[in-house]
């Protein structure tokens, strides 16, 4: 649940929220902290990568590609990684839940690999979420829109730009062209960005087929895939949902999504949720059965003010600080847990996405991880909980 201009109005929003803490980076500690405010010291990375977006490039040709099939093999990822990984598969076997109301069950902090661990592998792909479920993590996240011609696809941003090969808003492209590009063609060991020589972008051409896929996975793996070929594949995983944009075409892909949610059998295992509080409402009187969580208004007006959510609302997503306006606290965090909600955190900087930080925010008493680099996290939850 992370967009540019919705930090932007979040900012603004919970502006009036007192900053004298956070779960934020070791430089906001402070011997002035009160009791029931302090900071917790998390460790970051002594450089942040630039981020730029809009690469010059053109639309291919509509031309849909075959479905996906299955991996049949463990993957393995360039040695180019962001953070190398040796083995994304979990040493432990911890207990995983099917459903939504199974993991506010479990009795452990869980992990949410951010559009499959954006960090480490190219957020958005097939590909990505497949590293994500060898790393043993328990929800998968991601952000969902509606094509042009009416197919809900998984996407993080509204537009193509800053992943793939191609331009425009993913709801002016149909399926046929969005399911050609190659979402992984800005990735790299830095960042998701342009101006890297050729080399650094080490996923790329994988979509193509000029370069060999890792092993057990094919070049459909690498584009904007549709969310119902990632709940065919993986129908045993509860997903965050986060519904894109604003309006009537949001209004019209909540309807979309609750319709899918249902006919796959996987509305127990949806979490949905949106920036735009209206869209919430939406989505929420198409499948009142479905979890979801607040949007916007409702979540500044909870930190603000503590109001309380909307009935049967109980998860809040939620950033450690926006610039120096604090969100999670120590205290909040009683508060939270006091009226029986669970915070789900999701680092909107990239120097609190480390082992360190997610050490950090589970002893804070945070009860869950959305986060770029799932293997990281997952061994972070079992270090703070061992399995049984």
């Amino acid at each position: 649940m992370r967009t540019g201009v919705a930090v932007l109005a979040a900012a603004a929003l919970l502006a009036g929220c007192s900053s004298s803490s956070t779960v934020a980076s070791s430089a906001d500690t402070g011997p002035g902290a009160s009791a029931s405010h302090t900071a917790v010291a998390v460790s970051a990375p002594a450089t942040v990568a630039a981020t730029t977006t809009a690469p010059p490039s053109t639309n291919p040709p509509p031309n849909t590609p075959q479905p996906t099939s299955e991996p049949t093999s463990q993957p393995t990822t360039p040695s180019s990684t962001a953070r190398p990984t040796t083995s994304t598969v979990p040493a432990s076997a911890p207990v995983h839940a099917k459903t939504i109301a199974g993991l506010l069950h479990l009795g452990r902090p869980i992990v949410l690999a951010h559009t499959g661990g954006e960090d480490q592998f190219p957020g958005s792909t097939l590909f990505a979420y497949g590293e994500s479920m060898k790393a043993g993590v328990d929800v998968l996240d991601l952000n969902v829109l509606l094509s042009a011609d009416g197919v809900l696809v998984i996407q993080h941003d509204d537009t193509v730009d800053r992943t793939s090969n191609g331009k425009g808003a993913v709801g002016d492209l149909t399926y046929a062209q969005l399911s050609q590009l190659d979402n992984a063609y800005w990735f790299n060991a830095d960042c998701t960005c342009t101006a890297k020589p050729d080399s650094a972008y080490i996923y790329r051409g994988m979509r193509t087929g000029a370069v060999s896929p890792p092993a057990g996975y094919t070049p459909d793996d690498f584009t904007i895939p549709k969310l119902s070929d990632l709940i065919a594949r993986y129908p045993d995983i509860p997903l965050n949902i986060e519904i894109k944009g604003s309006g009537a075409p949001a209004a019209k892909a909540a309807v979309a999504l609750a319709t899918m949610l249902h006919d796959m059998h996987r509305a127990d295992a949806a979490a949905v949720t949106s920036f735009d509080d209206a869209t919430v409402a939406a989505f929420h009187a198409a499948a009142p059965d479905i979890v979801v969580t607040p949007g916007l208004a409702a979540t500044a007006a909870w930190v603000l003010g503590g109001t309380p959510l909307p009935d049967g609302m109980t998860i809040l997503q939620l950033p450690p600080k926006f610039q120096d306006t604090t969100v999670i606290t120590a205290d909040s965090i009683s508060k939270a847990h006091a009226a029986g909600y669970v915070i789900w955190v999701w680092p909107n900087d990239k120097q609190l996405e480390n082992p360190a930080s997610y050490r950090a925010f589970l002893a804070a008493g945070i009860d869950g991880l959305n986060i770029n680099y799932p293997a990281d996290g997952v061994a972070a939850v079992d270090a703070f909980a061992p399995p049984s």
